[in-house]
């Protein structure tokens, strides 16, 4: 039967610990040189409705060190939902390619798109969750914390995709988390509740990014305008000012705190250039385990064992 993965809810906590094992250990082989073409003649189908930089490449490179191939198709090819029906789309990439991994600006399009795919379908980024970027965010804090249940974590800024995804996650995973974001750009109220509800995990919502960040481990943020919102970004500049994160807000954080961030990154609105430079700054070796954590995810849903 096949599975999708469009929410970090879509594994259970023991698969989201194999997935993180199977990623450090296909790291190691990437950086030793080790060749493991574990998905040796397999297709990935890449749909692409919004412009990519880490997804594209980490997708793409991750598919070709584990020998198979990945097909980029961009709005021009396909027109989603427009040119073609996604159902149709679906089924007929179904009978070309073994997986199929969706960047969107509609989370309902990677629904639907499972929905009609006989193989399986990778949520790339919707506009409400990014479950491949969080679950490379915690191979990253798994790697400089040592480990990932109950660490504090303080995300501040929109409650947007990253936000939410976050929120799933402390619903399957032993988080502290802490989320500060202004009055009118919560994270999905729904989420919220269903996470609260299942009882793994502290969450905790505030306006305030110092009481969010304080004692944080991990301190989180990420673009106050994301794609399809740059009509809004002057309005949004204005009222996210006081959740930079700046090293006055980190004073507030553990000593040993690390400092993350989705990218690309806005410096000098969410994020200072002292920060993203400085010497708690994980951020390029976050946007590094995007690949080995992806290729972990396609070989759970593509691999022999699927």
């Amino acid at each position: 039967m096949k599975r999708d993965f469009l929410s970090e809810t879509d594994f259970s906590v023991e698969e989201i610990w194999g997935i993180l094992e199977t990623a450090q250990k296909l790291k190691q082989q990437t950086r030793s040189g080790s060749p493991h073409p574990i998905l040796q003649g397999k297709t990935l189908a890449m749909i692409f409705q919004k412009p990519s930089n880490r997804t594209r490449v980490s997708f793409e490179v991750g598919m070709y060190q584990l020998g198979g191939h990945a097909v980029y198709l961009g709005p021009q090819e396909i027109g989603l939902g427009v040119r073609e029906s996604v159902a149709d789309v679906a089924r007929v990439l179904s009978r070309f390619c073994n997986g199929i991994m969706a960047r969107v600006f509609g989370h309902h399009l990677v629904e639907e798109l499972a929905q009609w795919a006989e193989v399986p379908v990778i949520n790339g980024l919707s506009d409400r969750l990014h479950p491949c970027q969080i679950l490379g965010d915690s191979l990253t804090i798994l790697e400089h914390k040592k480990r990932l249940q109950a660490v504090k974590i303080a995300y501040v800024g929109d409650g947007y995709n990253i936000a939410n995804s976050w929120i799933n996650l402390a619903g399957v995973v032993e988080l502290d988390l802490r989320l500060a974001c202004p009055r009118g750009y919560e994270p999905d109220p729904k989420l919220l509740a269903q996470a609260r509800a299942k009882k793994v995990s502290k969450i905790e919502l505030t306006e305030d990014p110092k009481q969010a960040v304080s004692g944080a481990d991990v301190v989180y943020t990420d673009t106050w305008a994301s794609m399809g919102q740059e009509a809004e970004a002057e309005k949004r500049k204005k009222i996210f000012r006081p959740y930079t994160v700046d090293e006055s807000l980190l004073a507030h954080a553990d000593p040993q705190h690390i400092v993350m961030h989705c990218l690309p990154a806005h410096r000098g609105d969410e994020i200072t250039d002292a920060v993203m430079d400085g010497p708690h700054s994980v951020v390029f070796d976050e946007a590094e385990n995007r690949l080995h954590v992806q290729k972990a995810i396609l070989v759970k849903l593509m691999g022999p064992q699927a």
